[in-house]
């Protein structure tokens, strides 16, 4: 994590932060190509959905010739709504299809396919002057702070993790998304799982009732309220975090490990994961000892047939998504240390092609 990897990431960060903040479209186009449009070169596609994947998302677009993306970062929740009113075409989400979800974006004509794309870490923020990054935490500690138990940065149970640490008696004020979010539910469905409490009181997903805090819009809302705030903690995704500089926890994993959120730990956190039929994947909580436990998945989704979906921008951006989609998955892997996220492992990387090749435009191959 150093400040040269945040210094590479700031401007592509930046406009990501711009995105979710104003929940306005962006393009990023890089110089035209030689290639035929059927090769999806000199396309225009569309796509909207999770703020956590927003600024790799732009990353990749810029790198690709002849191919113009315009992603709105407005949340996994809306990037689902996008793709089922065939507003964008592609949606992007963290968390899995529900069924429900599934079942709404095949009423356009064609079944709904996500696609992994990478993982990442969510970082618990906090912004405690004279406190060093990597304060310990267990998940039951920081769902009691969000259950609004632990009031002040000095409470017992935060003492008890840290001998030897000064802390102050600063309120704590808790910051979580507003709006409907794959990182809220990445964060949420790690607190259900390690804390009976919270499971059974506010549950976990993209939206949820949350007891104490305030409400922000996006991960960059989030990052900035952390950033304003003396005594803040918040959820906030790893490139985000790395921009502002901020201090973070180290949580404690699955296999009773600290660790803190880097490279390494969240590219553990994908070994050995179980891939359903649907690809529907996810790695909160990996019971691997060097994994970082609150590390989120993120897919794109489209319809299989993508034409006949009545994707907006027809064939040709149909053919551009696949572009997209293959770049992603190829030479796009290898640089997403870049942003600090992690690759997927070569075995799902493997069935997320398998999904690509599969795509159509009225019952022909895209791929090829």
């Amino acid at each position: 994590m150093t400040h040269n990897k945040i210094g590479a990431l700031a401007g592509v960060v930046a406009l990501a932060l711009g995105l979710a903040a104003c929940g306005s479209s962006s393009s990023s186009s890089s110089s035209s190509s030689s290639s035929t449009p059927s090769s999806g070169s000199g396309a225009t596609i569309s796509g909207a959905g999770s703020t956590f994947a927003a600024p790799v998302y732009e990353q990749w677009a810029s790198a690709q010739s002849g191919l113009t993306v315009n992603y709105q970062s407005v949340g996994s929740g809306a990037g689902i709504t996008a793709i089922e009113s065939k507003t964008v075409d592609f949606g992007a989400s963290d968390p899995p299809l529900k069924p429900a979800d599934e079942e709404a974006i095949a009423k356009n004509g064609s079944p709904a396919v996500q696609i992994p794309m990478f993982l990442g870490a969510i970082t618990v923020s906090y912004n405690l002057p004279g406190v060093a990054t990597g304060l310990k935490l267990e998940g039951k500690t920081v769902a009691n702070i969000y259950l609004g138990k632990i009031k002040t940065w000095n409470d017992p149970e935060i003492k008890a993790l840290n001998p030897g640490v000064s802390l102050p008696s600063t309120p704590i004020t808790v910051i979580h998304r507003s709006d409907s979010s794959g990182t809220t539910s990445g964060f949420t469905s790690f607190l259900a799982e390690v804390d009976p409490e919270w499971k059974s009181k506010v549950g976990e997903g993209k939206t949820v009732h949350w007891p104490t805090g305030t409400g922000a819009k996006g991960n960059a809302g989030v990052a900035g309220g952390v950033q304003q705030t003396v005594g803040a903690v918040g959820y906030v995704e790893q490139a985000y975090a790395l921009t502002h500089n901020f201090t973070v926890a180290s949580v404690k994993n699955k296999a009773g490990n600290f660790v803190e959120p880097t490279l390494a730990s969240t590219s553990a956190s994908g070994e050995g994961v179980t891939v359903p039929a649907n690809l529907g994947i996810k790695v909160i909580n990996s019971p691997a000892p060097s994994a970082y436990p609150i590390t989120s998945q993120t897919f794109i989704v489209v319809n299989k047939d993508l034409c006949k979906a009545g994707i907006p921008g027809g064939e040709a951006a149909a053919k551009g998504v696949v572009k997209f989609l293959d770049y992603g998955l190829g030479e796009g892997q290898a640089i997403l240390s870049k942003a600090d996220y992690a690759a997927l492992p070569s075995a799902i990387v493997t069935k997320s092609k398998e999904a690509v090749t599969k795509l159509e435009c009225n019952g022909s191959s895209l791929s090829g």
